[in-house]
């Protein structure tokens, strides 16, 4: 049985470089093409001020408390940069100047990522405060993409209610969705042109930051909609302007 939800939060993330690591890379650091949950997790809990250090924060964010939804606003573009990591363990003295030994390792980054968020919350007290920090452009901890590096600047889009819908045709989905949600047979709509990936990400870590659950998140490169037959509901949003739009919570 799906949640009872009536109203999501929804705000806009980007920023110029975006890396979240795959966890199976050693010596070229590679990147997600999209942020996982988890890490989304993270963006949210240094907005609203949650406790980093013991993994305190991840207790908020467990699949049974926190439902999200990630839309993609830019294309997903990568570039590889060569950064210089120094050897901080062999240093001979306290001055960042005398270190001397040096690696040059490519990683791979996203380039110009701007991201939409949806969530919820079955606690309300960190659903307004997470409003308020939102509407006033306020965190408490600096929010990144994935490497506190990669500082990220967000936007308050508003506080909208959503309803529960089915359907047995296609449905034109503007989040990303886990496919097991998708239909086996026919499950999707491949339009000429349109750029689609799958990829397997971690959704949800425990206090050990040991990974609880993986999904394979299905989605449009260039950030179209997918059409889709889903095995269940979806969510539709009634935006104020008189728009609507369906999505789906990463779960």
């Amino acid at each position: 049985m799906p949640r009872s939800i009536d109203r999501v939060l929804i705000f806009d993330v980007w920023g110029d470089y975006a890396h979240f690591r795959r966890f199976y890379t050693t010596t070229s650091p590679l990147t997600f093409p999209i942020p996982p949950r988890t890490a989304l997790c993270g963006l949210i809990a240094a907005i609203i001020g949650k406790e980093k250090e013991n993994n305190e924060y991840l207790k908020y964010f467990t699949l049974n408390k926190a439902s999200i939804a990630l839309r993609l606003l830019n294309p997903v573009k990568k570039v590889m940069i060569a950064e210089n990591l120094i050897h901080t363990k062999n240093a001979k003295g306290p001055g960042m100047n005398l270190i001397t030994e040096r690696t040059r390792i490519r990683f791979e980054f996203l380039k110009d990522q701007k991201y939409r968020i949806y969530f919820h919350h079955t606690d309300e007290d960190i659903c307004q405060q997470l409003k308020e920090n939102l509407i006033n452009h306020k965190s408490v901890y600096t929010p990144c993409l994935g490497l506190s590096e990669n500082i990220a600047n967000f936007k308050f889009v508003g506080e909208f209610k959503v309803s529960l819908k089915n359907s047995k045709d296609y449905v034109k989905i503007y989040s990303v969705l886990p496919i097991e949600k998708i239909e086996k047979e026919k499950g999707i709509k491949f339009n000429f042109g349109d750029q689609y990936f799958s990829t397997i990400v971690p959704i949800e870590l425990n206090s050990d930051r040991v990974v609880t659950k993986y999904s394979n998140i299905f989605f449009e490169r260039t950030c179209k909609p997918v059409e889709a037959k889903l095995i269940n509901h979806y969510w539709n949003i009634d935006y104020t302007s008189g728009t609507n739009e369906n999505i789906v919570f990463i779960e």
